[in-house]
């Protein structure tokens, strides 16, 4: 799968991720300009999961994010349906395999979110960064999060979004089509991953319409803040 679709294919998507996953952080990192390391704070802090909480991190690839939530005394989850990506976050931390304990305080599961493999209300918190847009169903897969939460439980999405000023979406624009594709095949082992990247976070609903979804699949007091300029936006919710 190379060009964004409404009709993802689980199975494609996994593919272009365990092609990608060797170099996907490095390759974030690049073209975000860094900001993926700010994006990734902003989330934790979101969060704010303490000692004895339980924190569920979706399309968590190879472990970066979940990271951030280990740091703060709770105990992590990171659960994806790339095993290339799962198995790469695991070797990185010097262990093997994907089950059997956690590595470094993260415990790795291979899990799609549209049938998420535990039980309900199992979490204080459950958060997704970049991985709603590839879920082929995201009202569906915001319901099985709200599944797995515990009353009270709170949801934090990190996700593209729409620039708030007009002139620098169309820069951005720009950008997305024109730039970032080349510069993903100079450092990129799976270019073609981030031609699908550009037009699928075109194709993404933007801050206000993502909030009225995530509210019509249950969850309560959806709000949201824009970073960097709405570049990304920070969704939050709680479940009644």
């Amino acid at each position: 799968m190379t060009r964004a679709s409404l009709d993802k294919q689980p199975h494609e998507v996994a593919a272009m991720f365990d092609r990608t996953a060797r170099r996907y952080d490095l390759v974030n990192d690049v073209l975000s300009l860094g900001q993926d390391r700010l994006w990734r704070k902003s989330t934790a802090a979101a969060i704010d999961a303490g000692p004895g909480e339980l924190v569920l991190d979706l399309a968590a690839g190879t472990g970066t994010s979940t990271d951030a939530f280990t740091a703060l005394g709770a105990r992590a989850i990171a659960c994806d349906f790339s095993l290339g990506m799962l198995r790469t976050g695991v070797e990185r931390r010097g262990g093997s395999g994907l089950y059997g304990g956690g590595v470094r305080g993260v415990t790795f599961v291979a899990g799609d979110a549209l049938r998420l493999p535990f039980r309900d209300e199992t979490f204080d918190a459950v958060t997704i960064s970049f991985g709603l847009r590839n879920v082929a169903d995201t009202e569906h897969a915001l319901r099985e999060m709200l599944r797995v939460t515990r009353s009270g439980g709170r949801l934090v999405i990190c996700e593209f979004s729409r620039p708030t000023p007009k002139s620098f979406d169309l820069v951005y624009s720009q950008y997305l089509m024109k730039l970032l594709p080349p510069v993903a095949r100079m450092v990129s082992s799976n270019p073609d991953s981030y031609e699908y990247l550009a037009e699928s976070i075109r194709a993404w609903p933007d801050q206000e319409s993502l909030a009225g979804i995530i509210q019509k699949a249950g969850w309560r007091k959806v709000a949201w803040r824009n970073l960097t300029l709405g570049i990304v936006a920070l969704h939050r919710a709680v479940k009644a």
